[in-house]
């Protein structure tokens, strides 16, 4: 092993006496080098964007859901929800009810959905990311709303001063519907915007309201729809996720951020995976650059390979010099390239090379990297296996290739 890696490293580094080869040989190691330093950096430019979205998404959504397995609506009136009010990892406790309402401001209608949550829950996390403008407090000695962008912009409604009162319409339960005047059968409340949220699809249509007044609106005084919970610690949201569930039962179903929206990290982690696969199969072409440069070499290392043979070499023996060579191009094209994306990563997490443009887009001014050591070794560990394989296979061609010389006839 260690005779086939001298020869190897001597043919790697030596002058070769035809130019060209050279001048191959360093072409298949930028060929690895710039496909492995692509798969880093897109890789780490995908993790980036996915920790936007989901930050975006996670905004107002809860780290602990719980829902009815059944049904839309349960009661939360059970000692096991008082006793886990009172659980002291839980930063933020809050009762839910949602429903779709019609809303109405100057003879304009939109079809919404009212979120009663309990106002100080929005106090207790800092909710300010989800707000576009107004203010946050929806408690006071009228009950007042958030709505969302999309609804404002239908609607027009102003957000300051006076005469941005709207209407709420919602089916009363348990009616007839046979009343002489419809309108009996429908409940309607009136009270103020003071705030919009941010042009988001999960706020776009979204109206929130103390539950008090979702309650007296939907005539659903006993029933929640779901409780809503954030920690105290990020890191317990798994471990308390088990608990809760251990604690309701089968009843009852505890989702984290994901599952809420399982949906929406599909998307993004596929998407991630998909563009690597791509890459990956562009590298392998680019490695496959190493099949050229192992050919030439046999054709002008073949005299000494004729020689080793006459000095007892078997065929084992250059077939492991060429692939060591085939190994040690990717090995040094991989780690250069994949050190040159952390450069990249790195200065690009700093000082923001790649922009989206000014003021183009309002989320995002320079496009954002996470690096992860993970994704390194991946794109690393790629790299070298493919180039094993074509390694193998370009030394399986340079034995024959040398096979056809009579002079090694009398090896075999």
């Amino acid at each position: 092993m260690k005779l086939s890696l001298f020869f190897a490293k001597r043919y790697l580094f030596s002058k070769k006496s035809v130019n060209a080869i050279n001048i191959i040989s360093a072409i298949s190691v930028i060929g690895v080098l710039v496909s492995s330093a692509a798969l880093v950096i897109v890789l780490s430019f995908y993790n980036g964007m996915e920790n936007l979205i989901l930050s975006l998404y996670s905004t107002f959504a809860p780290e602990l859901r719980i829902e009815p397995a059944q049904g839309k609506v349960f009661d939360a009136g059970q000692q096991v929800f008082e006793d886990l009010r009172k659980n002291r990892d839980i930063q933020s406790y809050s009762e839910i009810l949602e429903d779709k309402v019609l809303v109405q401001y100057d003879n304009q209608q939109f079809v919404a959905q009212i979120k009663g949550v309990e106002p100080q829950s929005l106090l207790n996390v800092d909710h300010h990311g989800m707000l576009y403008a107004g203010s946050l407090e929806i408690a006071d000695s009228m009950p007042k709303a958030l709505i969302g962008a999309q609804i404002q912009a239908n609607l027009r409604v102003p957000i300051d001063g006076f005469g941005n009162d709207i209407q709420l319409f919602s089916p009363r339960k348990g009616t007839s519907g046979t009343s002489i005047n419809p309108m009996d059968d429908i409940n309607i409340r009136r009270l103020s915007a003071v705030g919009v949220l941010h042009y988001e699809p999960g706020f776009n249509d979204l109206i929130i309201t103390p539950i008090g007044f979702a309650k007296d609106l939907l005539n659903e005084h006993e029933y929640v729809s779901a409780v809503e919970i954030y920690t105290k610690d990020s890191s317990r949201v798994a471990g308390l996720q088990k608990e809760i569930q251990r604690n309701l039962g089968d009843n009852f179903l505890v989702k984290n951020r994901e599952q809420q929206n399982p949906l929406l990290y599909k998307t993004v982690r596929s998407e991630k995976w998909i563009v690597f696969f791509i890459l990956t199969v562009i590298g392998i072409i680019a490695i496959f650059n190493i099949i050229g440069s192992l050919t030439m070499l046999v054709i002008d290392k073949k005299q000494d390979m004729i020689v080793l043979a006459s000095l007892g070499a078997d065929k084992t023996l250059i077939q492991r010099i060429f692939f060591l060579e085939g190994v040690m191009i990717a090995f040094i094209g991989g780690l250069i390239g994949i050190g040159l994306g952390f450069i990249f990563c790195l200065l690009q997490e700093k000082f923001g090379i790649i922009r989206t443009g000014e003021e183009v887009n309002p989320i995002m001014d320079i496009y954002p990297v996470d690096i992860r050591i993970l994704d390194f070794i991946l794109v690393f560990v790629t790299v070298m296996l493919v180039a094993l394989l074509v390694s193998y296979i370009s030394s399986l061609l340079s034995v024959r290739e040398l096979k056809r010389d009579t002079s090694m006839r009398s090896v075999d």
